[in-house]
């Protein structure tokens, strides 16, 4: 049997590193029927929007997509496809393991942490008031009058939204991974104590949460000392949750601390929906030259392989890219130690030693 599967190329480097994991996902035996469909900057013109519908109804559908990177204007421009997909699809659970390879450019050694980041609420949620327009200033109006002048006149307004049933629902999500495999410690990162009613309801309801799970430990830490402790003691932690914000930052971090963007890979989950990506960018500086590493979206294929039970297949194809890294030898110019090294190889060859060293 084939699993149907919804595959998003994306724009900038997404088509290369995509091509590259479809074949490392094919060349584990498992049989895919994709359904191919596009979304992104490139689509704009044609389309009139970046995320045409068909894109959605495919994923409604298939209840499984695969998505390479896709660009989003900074300042300007449509909101983030990404961020678009995840409130259109509710895939209120971001999962982003960040785990060491033997031979990956790094300091550190034996990390093996699971981001578990709200993905639907905070300031992400895209509730924002542009400066000097009607509703912002009705709204600034209508807050310094609550609370005395505290909002200059020419801000511009984001939304720190936290509900306590998303944050209910994203915190038993991290006990019932942790409780899947086997993981010992769920810690619950907030600002609660300065941003009382947001953050403090996250951290309120996550301890509520926490008593339905005895057998995990729960820890609380604060978002800016969490960032000074996973400098210093990452392997302290093993499965983290957090609001939105701070779990894309954080996850970032975690990745640099196992060798960068190129090893990221990323799942979004809702209620029967679920859609794997890479944590880095489309890098269009980089579009057509073969050049960007296809780790992190590959590892992103592990993850649906495991989502959809084909456990040994994802086993199998984790192990050999890690095999592939601690060789050394067929990786891009990122997992070098020097980024200049000449016998860095490009996206497609990295596919090609990957599938070589699995027979």
């Amino acid at each position: 049997m084939a699993y149907k599967v919804t595959l998003i190329p994306g724009d900038g480097v997404g088509p290369e590193i995509t091509e590259a994991t479809r074949r490392v996902l094919e060349a584990t035996g498992v049989k895919f029927d994709w359904e191919v469909v596009n979304a992104g900057a490139d689509v704009m013109e044609k389309e009139g929007t970046p995320l045409p519908e068909s894109v959605l109804a495919s994923i409604r559908k298939n209840k499984v997509a695969l998505k390479g990177p896709i660009t989003t204007p900074i300042g300007t421009g449509f909101r983030s496809v990404n961020v678009a997909l995840r409130k259109s699809l509710d895939l209120y659970a971001c999962l982003r393991p960040c785990k060491s390879y033997t031979g990956a450019p790094t300091h550190y050694k034996d990390i093996d942490i699971v981001i578990v980041r709200e993905n639907t609420e905070d300031l992400y949620a895209g509730v924002e008031y542009e400066k000097d327009t009607p509703e912002a200033i009705d709204l600034i109006a209508f807050i310094n009058k609550q609370k005395g002048n505290v909002i200059k006149a020419d801000s511009g307004i984001s939304i720190k939204m936290i509900t306590e049933s998303g944050t209910r629902r994203i915190v038993k999500y991290a006990f019932e991974y942790a409780k899947k495999y086997g993981r010992k410690k769920v810690t619950a990162v907030t600002k609660a104590n300065i941003m009382k009613f947001s953050d403090g309801l996250f951290l309120s309801t996550a301890r509520e949460v926490a008593k339905d799970y005895p057998g995990i430990e729960f820890g609380e830490a604060l978002i800016d000392n969490l960032c000074m402790q996973l400098v210093r003691r990452p392997q302290e932690y093993d499965v983290i949750v957090l609001p939105n914000l701070y779990g894309d930052i954080v996850s970032d971090l975690c990745a640099g601390l196992v060798g960068g963007l190129g090893l990221a890979p990323g799942a979004n989950i809702g209620e029967g929906i679920s859609l794997f990506e890479p944590t880095h960018g489309s890098a269009p500086k980089y579009t057509g030259q073969n050049k960007v590493n296809p780790m992190a979206m590959m590892l992103s294929g592990v993850l649906m392989l495991r989502h959809i039970g084909e456990v040994k297949a994802a086993d199998r194809l984790e192990s050999t890219i890690a095999a592939v890294i601690k060789e050394g030898k067929s990786v891009t110019y990122d997992m070098k130690e020097r980024r200049d090294d000449p016998g860095s190889v490009g996206t497609s060859q990295v596919a090609d030693a990957v599938i070589k060293k699995m027979g």
